[in-house]
C-alpha cells in the first residue's frame, strides 16, 4: 500500500553515455542533468511500483530539480526518493542525488498512476 514517508534509493555509475557532452546538455564529460533527472524519475516508479495493482504503472508528469554540483566519468551517483504526497492518483516525491563527495541535486518529481493498457490505447489512437 502506497503511504507517504516510504523511500527507496538507487545507485548508478557515471560513464560516458551519461556525460553532458554524449547527450548533448553540454560540452563536458561530467554527469548530464538529464541522465540526473532519469535517475530520479527512475528511482520514484521504482518506488511506486511494487505497490500498485496489476496492470498499473506510473507515469512522470512534473519535475522541479536544482543540479547543485558536478560529477565526473567514474563515480556513483545515489539516488533517495522519498513519498511525500499522495492525492488519489498524483504521487509527489522529494528526490535527493549525491555522489561520493556529497550532495549533487534535489527537488520535486510528480508521478500520476495509470491503467497501463488504457493509457497505451489512448496513445495509440493519436
Amino acid at each position: 500500500m502506497l503511504e507517504t514517508g516510504l523511500k527507496y534509493t538507487l545507485t548508478d555509475t557515471v560513464t560516458p553515455d551519461k556525460t553532458a557532452k554524449a547527450v548533448g546538455s553540454g560540452g563536458l564529460e561530467v554527469f548530464a542533468t538529464p541522465a540526473m533527472l532519469a535517475l530520479m524519475e527512475k528511482t520514484s516508479a521504482a518506488l511506486a511500483q511494487p505497490h500498485l495493482a496489476e496492470g498499473e504503472g506510473t507515469v512522470g508528469t512534473l519535475v522541479d530539480i536544482t543540479h547543485i554540483s558536478a560529477t565526473p566519468l567514474g563515480m556513483q551517483v545515489s539516488c533517495e526518493s522519498e513519498l511525500i504526497e499522495i492525492d488519489r492518483k498524483r504521487l509527489v516525491f522529494r528526490v535527493t542525488a549525491s555522489d561520493e563527495r556529497g550532495k549533487i541535486g534535489e527537488g520535486a518529481h510528480e508521478r500520476f498512476i495509470i491503467n497501463n493498457n488504457c493509457f497505451m490505447a489512448k496513445v495509440n489512437s493519436k
